[in-house]
């Protein structure tokens, strides 16, 4: 029985979220052995390394919601975090601008949402003290959330890695899970190495999948339900020229528009100072498609073949036209921040590599907004965890491991 010795855990994914589980199952059980898998050659390959590095205050989500109560935890945990391992991390502020009157009232319920989410300092300012605080941006109503900040989440996801492995943990990279078999006593799970003959079985007390873009394949593979499925969307980012580095002082955003399901472009200071410009929101021929020239053929056809995305689609087309035009010209693109900092008007930029959103998607074809957690027998798998999600790693981590415990009375 697992009881009569040490406790075994496997993980599935070494990205933020796989990793912060893994430290936090050591935490809570330091005799156990804690194996990581990871198909990838290095630690955070994928979400995790491919995105702006903002850690979200927790404005946008819906009071109660997993995602805004692990939200405003994660940040906590998030920043003592780097603090105590030097990570960079800058609470550098965010500004959420309207241009048109016509946006005040759902700025207003922004505010009305960071309020009830615990967001602290949070306030609605005007054209002058827009001004003060972001001399180069323009607006007539602005959300104003002082303490969201900016970070390295490939650096923190390394430490965590580290930290891993410094308490007994094994990280296994390059290793591939190609099969899941639960049962009530435990998980077995095959994987491939390219070192290794042919496929390695091993058992597991417990299993936690965090695999992102490949959540729901890995999800299936122990019988877990069709839905969410994941769709990727690409997001791409332009890097001002060097001249433009300090045209801002924090980060700048625009009001979402609730008739299309994607923020928007906005623009984004880097912890190594660089200042980006995006990201836009198009469908990507791969779910890790990262360059944007090689397309895959098998996660194409697995898009084209659900109803599910066809239905979001029909009714998204307008998005769509909007963000294709992004898509093939980045003067378009990069022009959707000049309202809201007129002197990036003659400013130049280059793309960077995409980032991709794994994106989950119900029967109904409809985004799945919150965090969404499978569990199957001694298995858990986090089937969904869009932004906030590496804001929320930490948060993530304890939930899972708390449920998981309570759940089988560890």
């Amino acid at each position: 029985m697992a009881q009569d010795r040490a406790r075994t855990f496997g993980v599935i994914g070494a990205g933020i979220i796989g990793l912060a589980v893994a430290r936090e199952l050591l935490h809570q059980f330091p005799d156990a052995s804690v194996t990581v898998f990871d198909k990838a050659p290095k630690v955070a390959a994928h979400q995790t390394g491919h995105n702006s590095g903002v850690v979200h205050a927790g404005l946008y989500y819906e009071p109660g919601s997993l995602k805004a109560r692990l939200c405003r935890r994660g940040v906590a945990l998030l920043s003592d975090y780097a603090r105590s391992r030097n990570l960079p991390y800058e609470a550098c502020g965010k500004l959420v601008v309207a241009l048109h009157p016509d946006e005040h009232d759902r700025l207003r319920t922004i505010y009305q949402r960071a309020m009830a989410n615990g967001v602290p300092d949070v306030e609605l300012i005007g054209p002058e003290r827009i001004r003060q605080l972001e001399p180069n941006a323009v607006g007539t109503l602005a959300l104003h959330s002082p303490h969201t900040a900016i970070t390295d989440f490939a650096a923190v996801t390394r430490a965590l890695a580290d930290e891993v492995r410094t308490a007994g943990g094994q990280v296994r990279l390059n290793t591939h899970v190609i099969d899941i078999s639960l049962s009530d006593h435990g998980s077995t799970v095959t994987t491939t190495h390219p070192n290794d003959a042919g496929p390695c079985t091993e058992e597991f007390d417990y299993l936690v999948s965090c695999a992102g873009l490949q959540s729901d394949r890995i999800a299936q593979l122990a019988g877990g339900a069709t839905y969410p499925k994941i769709v990727p969307f690409f997001g791409q980012y332009s890097q001002l020229e060097p001249a433009y580095r300090q045209i801002l002082r924090g980060l700048v955003y625009p009001v979402p528009d609730p008739a299309y399901p994607f923020l928007g472009v906005h623009l984004t200071k880097r912890v190594d100072g660089e200042m980006l410009v995006g990201p836009n929101a198009f469908l990507s021929c791969g779910r890790e498609n990262y360059t944007g020239w090689r397309i895959d053929a098998a996660d194409t056809l697995d898009v084209v073949r659900s109803q599910s995305f066809w239905k979001f689609a029909g009714r998204n087309i307008r998005t769509a036209l909007r963000e294709f035009a992004g898509v093939v010209s980045r003067k378009r693109f990069v022009s959707g921040a000049t309202a809201y900092v007129p002197k990036l008007a003659a400013a130049s930029s280059k793309l960077i590599p995409r980032g991709i959103r794994a994106q989950a998607m119900d029967a109904h074809g409809h985004l799945v907004d919150d965090f969404v957690i499978e569990h199957l027998r001694r298995a858990t798998f986090l089937r969904n965890a869009p932004s906030p999600g590496a804001t929320s790693s930490l948060a993530i981590a304890e939930h899972i491991v708390a449920t998981l415990t309570d759940a089988h009375n560890l």
